[in-house]
């Protein structure tokens, strides 16, 4: 009788994008924008798509990845799903060296700074809707 029914989220999760990483992503060949934009679609349904896995270097699985390849070419762009109303898209960079795998220190430097931006505006929205 029900057998149609589709199993989604009463709301999806609202992204926000933290300082000019939207601009930033628009630079992006059009193919790794899609791929972004479909998993950060994934994310606001709860779910994790393949190409996203955690960023090493914060706790636990709330700092997250997008990993495409094109062209012989690896683009990341970085987001968390830390808060229950919002995805926080914080950084994209195209991965420069073709040897190790470590991200480049400045930009773990600017995600960190981003992550507080994004901590200190949730914390501004939950005071503004608490009673």
């Amino acid at each position: 009788m029900y057998a149609n029914i589709s199993i989604m989220p009463a709301a999806l999760k609202i992204v926000k994008w933290v300082g000019p990483s939207l601009k930033d992503l628009r630079e992006f060949p059009s193919e790794v924008r899609e791929g972004v934009g479909y998993a950060l679609f994934v994310a606001q349904t709860g779910g994790k798509a393949h190409a996203v896995k955690p960023l090493k270097g914060f706790d636990g699985a709330g700092v997250l990845e997008i990993i495409e390849d094109h062209d012989g070419d690896t683009y990341r762009a970085v987001y968390t799903v830390r808060f229950s109303e919002f995805i926080y898209v914080h950084h994209r960079f195209q991965k420069k060296s073709k040897t190790g795998i470590s991200t480049p220190k400045r930009d773990m430097d600017l995600v960190a700074t981003r992550l507080k931006v994004a901590q200190e505006d949730y914390a501004q929205w939950l005071n503004q809707w608490s009673p």
